[in-house]
């Protein structure tokens, strides 16, 4: 018997033993305390653009082809050759158009010695005509042949002129003075121009003033203006900046799996030659800016409070309090959520703070539109508090923000790391729309 009573009270401590670590740990969860992830109020500028892509070119390249057929015989420029306006860059090889030249010679030999023949006749038939030694129809027959030989010589020098001209074009200048940014032909290569001048060489005018054809989508063509600012980068140079300026909005419109975009012309100065024909260029067009603002992440905008956060609020303002709070911030006395496309009512108690929980959420303004959000943040007392602000301009960071209640350097929540609902620890993700309250209206909590 000794040892069953022993046994009894052996057992009877262990329980003991383990409902009061369960209770210290009960106790322990149900105090543990909700830690946030904060941003601050910052004070600086914000702009609102719009961002597009396009390729860089020359402002100006002449085509330069021959006009002539035959072999390369010569080149006297490569890529990236300087060269000046008239000056020696290609021959072609002049064998045939100089016997071409030869036999237009020969041919304008034999219509002049044509016209000597004719015209002697010619004047020997007037004698006779005179006479009324020949016929009238002799006689206008001289005249004829006399005409037709010194149309003959005058054919004949044409086709001299021509054959001598294109064995000029066989040598080929530069019509401009610039760089040659593409050379299409090598030593030997034959070109034909039947049909149209084959291209030799592209020649870029002048490359320290260089120009953007940029792309811009249809949403955004009537925020850019002639004359706008813009901002670029290219991959060649990832950490250096370069400006430059609309010159012209093109309305021919291009269409690309039905999306609509209009060309807007951008020129840029390009002293140094760092930049070159064909790199594509990120263009940004500042549409607005807003200097020497508060500003505030985008991500405290779009924080959503914990059903605890709002509870926590309400019973410290109290329920009229609370009710009139949520009023200004953009919510109504009936505390009504819309859940899953229904419209629902919530109560008092749990369900009027899930109804509250619904409703929480700051969205950022997209433009100076005087959008109304709220922000949330723990005041010096160490309590939950809410600020209602006014937003304005964004560049998708931050957001300007304005309002009695803020100040630089307030630190806001921007998202809920760990805490205590119902004993267990949670993570809020300021871009995931929480199980608690369904919908969320923007600008309410």
């Amino acid at each position: 018997m000794p040892s069953k009573k022993r046994v009894m009270v052996a057992a009877l401590s262990l329980v003991v033993v383990a409902a009061v670590v369960a209770v210290v740990l009960v106790r322990r969860q149900g105090a543990e305390k909700t830690t946030y992830r904060f941003t601050p109020i910052a004070r600086g500028d914000v702009e609102s653009v719009v961002s597009a892509t396009g390729a860089l070119s020359a402002v100006s390249t002449v085509q330069v082809g021959t006009q002539v057929s035959g072999q390369i015989a010569e080149l006297h420029a490569d890529f990236n050759d300087h060269v000046k306006k008239g000056q020696l860059i290609a021959k072609l090889d002049p064998t045939l158009l100089k016997q071409a030249v030869q036999s237009a010679q020969a041919g304008v030999e034999k219509a002049r010695a044509d016209v000597q023949q004719t015209s002697f006749l010619e004047h020997q038939a007037k004698t006779l005509y005179d006479e009324a030694a020949i016929t009238q129809t002799e006689y206008e027959t001289a005249l004829y042949n006399a005409s037709v030989s010194r149309a003959g010589l005058a054919s004949a020098q044409a086709d001299l002129n021509r054959a001598q001209q294109n064995l000029k074009y066989a040598t080929i200048y530069s019509p401009v003075s610039g760089v040659v940014i593409e050379r299409n032909v090598d030593v030997g290569q034959t070109v034909a121009a039947s049909f149209s001048a084959p291209q030799l060489f592209l020649i870029a005018e002048d490359l320290s003033k260089m120009q953007i054809l940029v792309s811009v989508d249809e949403s955004d063509i009537g925020q850019v203006h002639t004359g706008q600012t813009v901002r670029f980068t290219v991959q060649a140079y990832p950490n250096r900046t370069f400006t430059g300026t609309v010159s012209q909005v093109r309305m021919q419109s291009t269409t690309v799996q039905n999306v609509v975009n209009y060309t807007a012309v951008v020129s840029v100065s390009n002293p140094d030659g760092a930049l070159l024909p064909g790199m594509t260029a990120t263009a940004t067009f500042e549409v607005a800016k807003a200097t020497n603002v508060l500003t505030v992440s985008n991500a405290a905008l779009r924080f959503r409070p914990t059903a605890d956060m709002i509870a926590a609020l309400r019973a410290r303002l109290g329920g009229s309090a609370y009710d009139t709070t949520r009023r200004r911030a953009g919510g109504d006395t009936a505390q009504r959520v819309r859940v899953n496309g229904t419209l629902r009512t919530g109560g008092a108690g749990a369900a009027g703070a899930a109804g509250a929980a619904g409703a929480a959420a700051g969205v950022a303004a997209r433009s100076r539109g005087g959008n109304g959000a709220t922000l949330w943040y723990v005041d010096s007392a160490g309590q939950l508090a809410v600020a209602r602000v006014r937003t304005g301009l964004t560049d998708g960071q931050v957001t300007e923000i304005s309002g009695p209640a803020i100040r630089e350097g307030m630190q806001i929540i921007a998202g809920v790391l760990t805490g205590s609902t119902n004993g267990a620890a949670t993570t809020s993700n300021p871009f995931q729309a929480t199980q608690q309250g369904g919908f969320r209206r923007p600008g309410g909590f």
